[in-house]
């Protein structure tokens, strides 16, 4: 069993693997309380006031609790981000790297300059975290490059992958969770 998992950790391409382990080792930490969430949140007053740069990136990194949430995105990460830089990005590695940035920076922008537009600030300042938001991108950019390739959800119908996106929006809607953050990258990386 451990062999297993080790070897498929291995075949993971570097860039998936590097995040999927910062992400993992983050959110570790912060279940244990060796790192504080209150130190790895966007924040842009901290970020421009006291320079606290990391922040940018580190608000990539937490997934809050680990829960089925926690393993849902784990899995969508890993499942997505690995499909995209091994068959989309094959042999480019350096082009995915620069999606995820370009990605991560407009996800950043969004709720920068919406924090800052009346009647909209109140729902931006509630995005502290985007980590949800960039592997929702990664399905999203999966699905668009991958239309017609048939998927089920749970057992219960099967649609396209074109559809993945809107399917797991309405999921999230069911358990809960808020779309608000989801329906941004929809509009970020819709064309």
């Amino acid at each position: 069993m451990a062999q297993a998992v080790e070897d498929w950790y291995r075949q993971m391409p570097i860039i998936t693997r590097s995040y999927v382990t910062a992400a993992v080792v983050t959110t570790i930490g912060c279940s244990l309380d060796i790192i504080s969430p209150s130190n790895l949140y966007l924040n842009p007053k901290l970020v421009m006031k006291n320079y606290e740069f990391w922040r940018l990136v580190t608000n990539f990194l937490y997934f809050r609790k680990m829960d089925l949430d926690f393993m849902f995105h784990m899995f969508f990460l890993a499942r997505y981000c690995k499909l995209l830089e091994e068959n989309s990005f094959r042999g480019r590695t350096a082009d995915f790297f620069y999606m995820l940035l370009f990605g991560a920076s407009v996800l950043t922008s969004i709720v920068i300059i919406g924090g800052n537009i009346p009647y909209l600030s109140e729902s931006f300042s509630k995005i502290i975290f985007l980590s949800n938001s960039l592997t929702f991108m990664m399905v999203y950019v999966w699905s668009k490059q991958n239309p017609f390739i048939h998927m089920s959800f749970l057992g219960l119908f099967t649609f396209t992958a074109a559809y993945l996106p809107w399917v797991l929006l309405g999921f999230s809607v069911l358990v809960g969770a808020s779309a608000w953050v989801d329906l941004l990258v929809c509009f970020m990386c819709h064309r």
